[in-house]
Parts: structure tokens; sequence; C-alpha cells
């Protein structure tokens, strides 16, 4: 069960769900890829045990990233309801942010070009006396910020 579902209030309807960007897999490509192209210098003999090895270390670091990242996409809700805003990340050590729908004053997109190009963002909700850190890498964030901000 999401965490979204279980603190709905009586008659409170979710709007839009969104999470983190694919992009978060970047590290764990180039990793990946960098383990290829040392494998494709193994030959036999010494120096091509150094590069089998150096290969499966590059693997290794990019499995470990893979998981991390997935693990941190899996774990992160960003919710728009009728009444609140809702960003939640964690599994055992969870944060919280959420702020009613009357305390938001603006929503801030910031994209780079290729953050315009593959759809994502860093997203900023700034509320009457507070705000919020910005969420990083948040997938479709132009669409989140117009269920912000459309009421």
């Amino acid at each position: 069960m999401r965490y979204i579902e279980r603190i709905l209030q009586p008659g409170e309807k979710v709007l839009y769900s969104g999470t983190i960007h694919w992009i978060v897999y970047t590290p764990a490509i180039v990793l990946s890829l960098v383990a290829v192209a040392l494998l494709t210098l193994v030959s036999p003999g010494p120096t091509g045990t150094s590069w089998l090895i150096g290969s499966i270390a590059f693997w290794l670091a990019a499995g470990v990233t893979f998981v991390s990242a997935w693990f941190r996409r899996w774990t992160t809700e960003i919710d728009v309801t009728d009444r609140r805003v809702v960003y939640k990340r964690g599994f055992i050590k969870r944060h919280t942010i959420e702020m009613n729908m009357d305390k938001v004053e603006s929503v801030d997109v910031d994209q780079t070009i290729m953050g315009r190009i593959l759809n994502y963002g860093d997203v900023t909700v700034r509320g009457t006396g507070e705000g919020w850190e910005p969420l990083h890498n948040i997938g479709n964030p132009l669409d989140l910020r117009n269920h912000i901000t459309a009421r």
C-alpha cells in the first residue's frame, strides 16, 4: 500500500502522483558501458587478466549504483490531492513534507537543456512563511506544477 493511501483524509482525492525520473540510472549506465569497454580489451595473458578484473569491478559498481537508484526511485512519492501536496522519501528512515493547497504561493520549475529534452527537472514549492527544499530530478515537472497551481 502506498504512503498516500494510508494518510488520505475522509473525502480527499488523489489528483496526481509522480516520482523521480529514470535519469537517476545514468551513473549505472555509464559504469556498465565502461565495464563493456574494458571487457573488449581482454586478451590472453597477464594484461588481459587485469582488464577482466577491472571490468568485473565496474560491473559490481554499476550493480550497486543501479540498486541504489532503483531503491531511491521506489521509495519516493510525490502526490497532489484536492487539499494538499505530499512528498515522501525513504523506507525505514522516512522524510515527509506536506503543504496545504491554500498555503502554496508558487511552484518553481528548473530544467536544464537535457531536462527539457527528457522531461525532468527540479521543483520547488513555496508556501506562506515556509518553503520546501528543491525536489531534484522529478519526472514531468510541468505536469506536477500544473496540478498544484490549477485550483
